[in-house]
């Protein structure tokens, strides 16, 4: 966020609430005391309707936001824009129950045929569902 943004968004802030702490300011935007320090006076210089409160914090003497222009701005987030996205993710873990009994009574050939039915019938079922086998 740029240093203009952080002005208009305090600037928002303190006329939808009339009076905002410093150190409200300085969390809300995650500044240090020099930025703090910056900011104090970019609002004190540029609108002359805020102005310190005995050195707690800003107070608004302006006129209120009316409603359409509270409704018009956007809400400031305390969290980043997240860089990926997540997304919901189901794993399914399919056992042929007794393969290993199943697999010792039968030959190599006739085991693998009834492993291969059975991963195509999984597979039927996931792909029906729109899943993804790995």
């Amino acid at each position: 966020m740029t240093f203009e943004e952080i002005i208009d968004q305090a600037i928002a802030l303190l006329k939808r609430r009339g009076r905002v702490t410093y150190r409200t300011l300085q969390r809300q935007f995650n500044l240090d005391e020099a930025a703090l320090a910056d900011l104090k006076e970019a609002l004190l210089y540029e609108h002359p309707e805020g102005f310190d409160d005995t050195g707690q914090g800003l107070m608004w003497k302006g006129e209120p936001p009316s409603a359409s222009q509270v409704a018009g701005q956007e809400v400031p987030t305390d969290s980043p824009t997240p860089q990926a996205e997540r997304r919901q993710l189901t794993v399914l873990f399919c056992d042929l129950v007794d393969s290993t009994a199943l697999a010792s009574q039968l030959d190599p050939e006739e085991w693998r045929e009834v492993v291969r039915a059975y991963q195509a019938a999984c597979a039927e079922v996931i792909q029906r569902v729109d899943g993804y086998i790995a």
